[in-house]
């Protein structure tokens, strides 16, 4: 048996890590909803970044992003890899931090995740089987 130590634990983010990361959500959806970016590749493009997530050190975040009702995202990603320096900027002006953080891109397969569960959940098969009502004070099946 291997001995739990807190190097092989993984820590959950600090308030400070969650802060932060928030922010800097906050400031990158600004820049994408203002359309700032000059990248042929992002113009017009509406981007949605819905997680941000930052190391302990707060010099390395990573954006999760989407683009709602298309799943072309991936297809974005090298042009917001090229974007990310004048990004970084966008932050460091915005907040007051030691050290502006690298910023890496993801796409977010959740909410595609989401939608097909949610497409499972509707279907008849499914329907039925869930459709079985419960007596509210004994929780048996009628």
């Amino acid at each position: 048996m291997t001995k739990l130590t807190a190097a092989n634990q993984a820590k959950a983010p600090s308030q400070r890590q969650l802060r932060v990361a928030e922010e800097i959500r906050h400031v990158l959806s600004a820049v994408f909803g203002r359309g700032d970016i000059r990248d042929p590749d992002l113009a017009g493009v509406l981007i949605t970044v819905t997680e941000v997530r930052i190391g302990p050190d707060l010099k390395r975040a990573t954006a999760f992003v989407t683009r709602l009702g298309r799943s072309d995202i991936a297809e974005k990603l090298p042009a917001l890899r090229r974007a990310a320096p004048y990004l970084r900027t966008c932050v460091a002006k915005e907040l007051r931090l030691r050290v502006a953080p690298d910023l890496s891109f993801q796409a977010d397969t959740s909410i595609d995740y989401a939608m097909h569960v949610d497409q499972m959940l509707r279907q008849p098969e499914v329907a039925r089987d869930l459709g079985k009502t419960e007596k509210p004070e004994t929780g048996e099946s009628l």
